[in-house]
């Protein structure tokens, strides 16, 4: 017809761009977050850094139970104790070093959102852990040493 013939729709190459720019996009991310470590190695003692999961935890259980907050930020919180709770990841958690690294992307989001919406004074209310542990959580979040 015409000369002109359709290219059939493939719809598993649609697929394959769609994961391959995500994988690009999350290896960006990756490797920003290793430069800003090996930047910052003195932000934390070994003791801090052995506590900051638990300390982390404790304070997105601390803001999720907080009746002050607006909902809409409480419900991100469950959203994201949801997601860390799940064994089902985007990359699995035993995959060294990455396995890992798609929570702490998330958690930066959350944490991010959290401050722009009820304060940093709200992070720092809730924290129970070290100085130097909220100080990278409050970095993490973008929100800079306060």
């Amino acid at each position: 017809m015409n000369g002109i013939e359709a290219v059939p729709f493939v719809w598993w190459q649609s697929v394959l761009a769609v994961v391959g720019g995500l994988l690009v996009l999350y290896a960006v991310l990756l490797i920003l977050l290793w430069c800003y470590a090996r930047k910052h190695p003195e932000t934390l003692t070994m003791k801090d850094t052995l506590r900051l999961l638990p300390d982390l935890l404790r304070l997105l259980r601390s803001l999720t139970a907080d009746r002050s907050l607006p909902s809409g930020v409480r419900i991100r919180l469950v959203l994201l104790l949801v997601y860390l709770l799940m064994p089902i990841d985007v990359v699995p958690d035993f995959l060294p070093v990455i396995g890992y690294a798609d929570d702490v992307i998330i958690i930066a989001l959350v944490l991010r959102s959290v401050i722009h919406r009820a304060g940093p004074g709200t992070l720092i209310k809730h924290w129970t852990g070290s100085t130097g542990g909220l100080q990278v959580v409050m970095r993490l979040a973008g929100s800079g040493s306060r």
